[in-house]
């Protein structure tokens, strides 16, 4: 028995490694022709593996992206305020829905469930004549205000808010605390897990947006990450200059990784904690 349950050990551990390793193929060949040099082949697979390591390629980014550290700072920017800002307002909706009777809440629930249904790119000319007239074309503040709420986030948050003992919210009332300290004081330190992981996607979200900046920004210094290296292709004398490509997408990816990892890590220490508490 114990040399069943090691061999069927060994082949958990084996087909584990091997998901890790189809997931983090692409991470891979992403850095592994980043270093190669411009003259190397880049088809077949041995291509993948680099001959001679060179930096030269994320040199070459910083040459034909000036703004580099302007756009970075842009994405970071988007990202933590557009992050924290639908935090806020998702966990502030789906607490609303989740824990309060008023009239239509349902219908109200429903009609944002179905809005989820509808693709972004159809209100994209109402919200560029919206914004135009207020002043935020080209503006950084464009690409945060018109998601500071989403469907998807105040379903996400509204679901797991639901199973938030009420008994917990009366003592409280008791106690004197006001609906909006209950909520950031009592329901919120509950729902940690669940705001960590709506941060998590949120984050990547915003990070790797390309289509509302492409549309919305017309400055170069105020281009994102995403939209400064999309034009890498027309900025170099070569045709497709892919290990330059492929610099540009490893400096738009670590950070993301990165932060994944330190989120994915809260949110596992706040589940475990929950679990010991419970």
């Amino acid at each position: 028995m114990k040399g069943k349950k090691r061999g069927f050990a060994v082949l958990e551990y084996f087909f584990i490694a091997l998901v890790c390793l189809i997931c983090l193929f692409p991470i891979i060949w992403i850095v592994l022709i980043s270093l190669k040099p411009v003259t190397e082949s880049m088809m077949g697979l041995s291509a993948i593996i680099p001959r001679g390591l060179t930096l030269d390629n994320y040199k070459r980014v910083v040459e034909l992206i000036p703004n580099l550290p302007i756009n970075f700072f842009n994405n970071v920017f988007v990202s933590l305020v557009g992050t924290v800002t639908t935090l806020f307002f998702c966990s502030l909706a789906g607490f609303a829905f989740a824990k309060y009777e008023f009239p239509g809440r349902n219908f109200l629930y429903l009609f944002l469930l179905a809005t989820m249904m509808i693709p972004q790119e159809t209100g994209v000319i109402p919200l560029f004549i919206i914004f135009r007239n207020m002043g935020l074309i080209n503006s950084l503040w464009g690409l945060i205000i018109p998601r500071l709420a989403t469907a998807v986030g105040i379903f996400y948050m509204t679901e797991y808010m639901r199973d938030v003992p009420y008994e917990i919210m009366e003592a409280a009332r008791m106690d004197g605390c006001s609906e909006f300290m209950i909520y950031a004081r009592i329901v919120c330190p509950v729902i940690k897990p669940g705001l960590a992981s709506w941060a998590m996607l949120t984050m990547i979200a915003r990070w790797n947006d390309f289509f509302w900046p492409l549309i919305l920004l017309r400055n170069s210094k105020k281009y994102t990450l995403m939209v400064a290296i999309s034009l890498l292709p027309s900025s170099d004398g070569l045709s497709t200059p892919w290990p330059t490509i492929m610099a540009g997408v490893s400096i738009a990816v670590f950070p993301v990784v990165i932060a994944y990892l330190v989120i994915q890590r809260f949110q596992v220490i706040n589940v475990a904690a929950g679990a010991v508490k419970g």
